[in-house]
């Protein structure tokens, strides 16, 4: 095939078919990785989990398609979910918990720069994976290694999420 036939993600640099969707409007991604994004929330709702790994999904996939379209107050919020589940080891719906908390607060959020890098893993990582509780392990892997992506801003994120969490500081 050639190159043509593809599309990169400016997100996340995944490499799909190109099917002509054209930019996400909401996230610094190409129209065919928010499809797939899309097919990964399908399977994360379908879980039912108690655990809610799709509010991880909906984080990891945030704050590593951060672009000047993105409200600011999004990509904050996923890296606080990021370092609720990787650092303090919040399921995902404790994590949705506390963005309900710090929602309640209105406020206005900084534009945070993403870095260079986001991770090496992307949504199609976990959407590949052959079974349920290997697409789980891949998820939990892509939020980590978004969060660690994003590592200049850990500083921030843990002080901003202490002051309007926990109201420390």
């Amino acid at each position: 095939m050639n190159s043509s036939a593809f599309t990169v993600c400016p997100g996340c640099g995944v490499k799909l078919p190109d099917r002509n969707l054209g930019p996400a409007e909401r996230y610094n991604a190409a129209g065919e990785c928010l499809e797939a994004y899309y097919d990964l929330t399908c399977w994360t709702l379908v879980q039912q989990d108690a655990g809610f790994v799709h509010q991880h999904a909906v984080d990891a996939y945030a704050a590593q398609h951060v672009g000047e379209r993105m409200r600011p107050i999004t990509a904050v919020f996923a890296l606080i979910g990021l370092y609720l589940a990787v650092e303090r080891g919040y399921t995902g719906r404790e994590v949705q918990l506390a963005h309900m908390k710090i929602a309640r607060r209105r406020r206005d959020w900084p534009r945070l720069e993403p870095p260079e890098g986001r991770g090496d893993l992307t949504v199609m990582d976990i959407l590949l994976a052959a079974t349920d509780a290997e697409k789980e392990e891949a998820l939990m892997r892509w939020t980590a290694a978004v969060w660690e992506a994003w590592e200049d801003r850990h500083r921030w994120v843990r002080e901003t999420t202490k002051r309007v969490l926990y109201g420390v500081g």
